[in-house]
Parts: C-alpha cells; sequence; structure tokens
C-alpha cells in the first residue's frame, strides 16, 4: 500500500534538485545536505568504520561527517588482536579507550571488531617459543584470556562484538586456520561462549564476506544453526558487503538476507564498499592477504571518475540500498567500511596505490551523486511500504 506522508522542506529541495538533475556542484553548494542518519531513521542505524586520525579528532573534517551522519561506529584495526594484544602478557588499550570514548560520546552504539581471526593475530598466539604450534588446551586458555580481558574492559559501553570473523571457505566448510587445526571445529562456539560469558548483555555476531555465494552462505546458515542448537548466543550475522558493480546480483543479496532472517538472528551489513574500478584479478572475495601486480589498466581514474561511473555508481548503490530498505526490522544495521574515499583500504587491495571510489563521500569530504541517491532510495521505500 501507498501511504502519503508529509516532507520536510529539505526533502522537498532535495527532491526538486534531484528531479531536475542537478550537478553533484550544486548539490553540495546546498547548506542543508541531509544526514544520512536520518534519511535511515527507523530502517536502521548506519555507520563507519573509524581510523585513530578520526576518533581522536585529528581529520576533523572526517570528525564533522561522522557526527552529522553516523549513529553507530567500528573500528578498522585497533581491537584486532595484533593491535590491543600484540605480545603475551601485554595490551595496549590507548587507542581503544579513545575509540570507545568518541562513540560515547556522540552518542553513537560502538561496536568493537574482531575478537578471534586467522588474520592479524601474532604468531606468537599459536606457537611455543620455539615455534612450534601450541597445544589444544594452551590455546583454548589464551583465547579465553583475551576474550575475557578486551570483552570484560569495555562491558556495557561496546554494545555488539565480531566475535569470529572470516571462519568459512568459500565452499562454507570451516577454514583451515590454526584456530581450526588445533583446537577444531568447537572453536566458534567456545568463543561465542567467553564472549558472552565475559558481557552477557552484549550483541554477538558471526562476520564474513562473500556470503551471497550460494555454497558459503549455506555454510554460514548451517554454522549459526548448529550454535544456537547447543544454546550458544548469536546475536546476528554480518555480510560484509565488499560488492562490485557487477556481483552480487541484486536477486542474491535479497536471497542472503532473506536466509539469515529465516534464522531469527539480526542481519548486519557490516563492512560496505563498491568497488567501481576495473578488476585487478579474477578473484571475488575480501581476503586481506591477497595481493596482484600493479597495472595501470586496473587503476584508470587517478584524476578522478568521470561522471558516467559516478552514474552508475549511484545506480548500484540505489539498487543495495532498495533491497536493506525492503527489510527493514530485519536489517539492523548498515556500516560502511570508511568515511570518503580517501580512508578505503581498496586503495591498497589488492593492488597497492590504487585510487579507489567506494564509498558515498569523496576525497575532498563531500557527498557524491551515490550519496543523493541513497537518500532518495530511503524516502521512497519509506512512502511505499
Amino acid at each position: 500500500m501507498s501511504i502519503r506522508r508529509h516532507r520536510r522542506p529539505g526533502a522537498l529541495l532535495l527532491a526538486a534538485l534531484l528531479a531536475g538533475g542537478a550537478a553533484p556542484g550544486a548539490l553540495r553548494a546546498q547548506a542543508a545536505v541531509p544526514a544520512l542518519k536520518d534519511a535511515l531513521r527507523g530502517a536502521f542505524l548506519v555507520g563507519a568504520a573509524l581510523n585513530p586520525d578520526q576518533f581522536e579528532g585529528r581529520d576533523s573534517q572526517a570528525v564533522v561527517l561522522i557526527r552529522k551522519h553516523f549513529n553507530t561506529t567500528t573500528p578498522e584495526n585497533v581491537l584486532k588482536w595484533e593491535r590491543v594484544h600484540p605480545l603475551p602478557g601485554k595490551y595496549d588499550f590507548a587507542a581503544p579507550d579513545r575509540y570507545v570514548a568518541f562513540g560515547q560520546k556522540n552518542g553513537m552504539k560502538v561496536i568493537g571488531h574482531t575478537l578471534v581471526w586467522h588474520a592479524q593475530t601474532p604468531r606468537w598466539v599459536f606457537q611455543d617459543s620455539a615455534g612450534q604450534p601450541v597445544s589444544r588446551d594452551t590455546l583454548l586458555s589464551r583465547m579465553r584470556a583475551h576474550i575475557f580481558t578486551v570483552v570484560g574492559r569495555y562491558k556495557g559501553r561496546i554494545k555488539g562484538w565480531d566475535v569470529v570473523n572470516e571462519a568459512l571457505n568459500e565452499d562454507g566448510t570451516l577454514r583451515a586456520s590454526p584456530w581450526l587445526k588445533i583446537i577444531g571445529p568447537e572453536y566458534v562456539a567456545d568463543a561465542f561462549r567467553f564472549a558472552h560469558d565475559a558481557d552477557p548483555a552484549a550483541e554477538l555476531y558471526y562476520n564474513d564476506y562473500s556470503l551471497e555465494n550460494a555454497s558459503k552462505r549455506a555454510g554460514a546458515v548451517k554454522l549459526v544453526k548448529e550454535l544456537r542448537a547447543q544454546g550458544i548466543p548469536v546475536s546476528g550475522i554480518g555480510t560484509q558487503g565488499h560488492y562490485k558493480m557487477d556481483w552480487p546480483s541484486v536477486a542474491a543479496v535479497d536471497s542472503t538476507i532473506a536466509a539469515f532472517a529465516a534464522l531469527g538472528v539480526k542481519v548486519m551489513i557490516t563492512e560496505l564498499d563498491l568497488d567501481v574500478l576495473p578488476p585487478a584479478s579474477m578473484y571475488r572475495g575480501a581476503d586481506v592477504n591477497m595481493t596482484v601486480a600493479r597495472r595501470d589498466s586496473a587503476n584508470p581514474y587517478v584524476k578522478g571518475l568521470p561522471d558516467a561511473q559516478q552514474q552508475a555508481l549511484a545506480r548500484r548503490y540505489a539498487e543495495l540500498f532498495g533491497v536493506f530498505m525492503k527489510y527493514r526490522g530485519t536489517v539492523s544495521r548498515v556500516t560502511f567500511w570508511g568515511v570518503s574515499d580517501r580512508d578505503s583500504w581498496l586503495n591498497d587491495w589488492p593492488m597497492r596505490g590504487r585510487t579507489a571510489y567506494p564509498l558515498l563521500f569523496d576525497r575532498e569530504r563531500q557527498p557524491k551523486p551515490a550519496f543523493f541517491a541513497v537518500v532518495r532510495a530511503a524516502g521512497e521505500r519509506a512512502v511505499h511500504r
């Protein structure tokens, strides 16, 4: 059913500008650019992954954007094991403390990322002093101590945790990480139990990429079903949303959200960005260890993104947010992996030195056509539902 709703003057101005095909420069000149979190209010939270320059206030331009547009935050790196717990018995909470304080000061839902992952975890976690794999009991003890120390420190302040990150292969089986090899498949359940014991009120998530691929999605569904059947407190599942212009299809995004919603857990788009550049390789995943040789053909827009590509990116974002808005109430959060194009990890992945354009704000921290396309998609879904 179509429901008419009264629009605020700012919304009318935006609609008129969009309908008239106003150039990006004209849109930028408007004093009242709508806040993204207001456009999506009542649908789901919207957030960004932050780096220390941002949550410590040195990047003042980014801070202005963050405060205006986002109501939830995720840390890019400072809560990963190698940063917060680099050596046995040595924790470094200086940066994480500032990250949490920034979110609390600005009234945002603070997310923790990530507790158990095969990447960005120091070798000492898995090895003894001779460089040999530690025993199962030793690794379990190290995992428990790490989770209790980190989660316990932020009990009641960090509201949700990516407990286990990227545990699945592309075929849906468990990745042969040191966690699996040493502890066994039950390491996933152990991690969730430890996190729940450390903060019973925190939401606990499983997080992974390429879950739009049918085999991997089936593996994630199976994993969450098995955990919940054991009484393991899995609150939600995060599908990372490292998307391409031609992958995944809108139908695949839709069916993925529907499959996870059927499990009775929250669904989050946790690391959203759109790679508008030509493929640097045939690989479609998001493994941080993936690297390819530098090629100019994979980095064609060093002087700026042409208008045709800007408009294509805007259309792609609009169709994706159309799906997210369809599942408002099921999707609880959409988090972009970075604030602006200048901050994106895609500038250096999988090929160093690329000039990437995957987010809603450009290198000058101005809203792109994609930003306004998202706002419009949110408004259209809010009215026609």
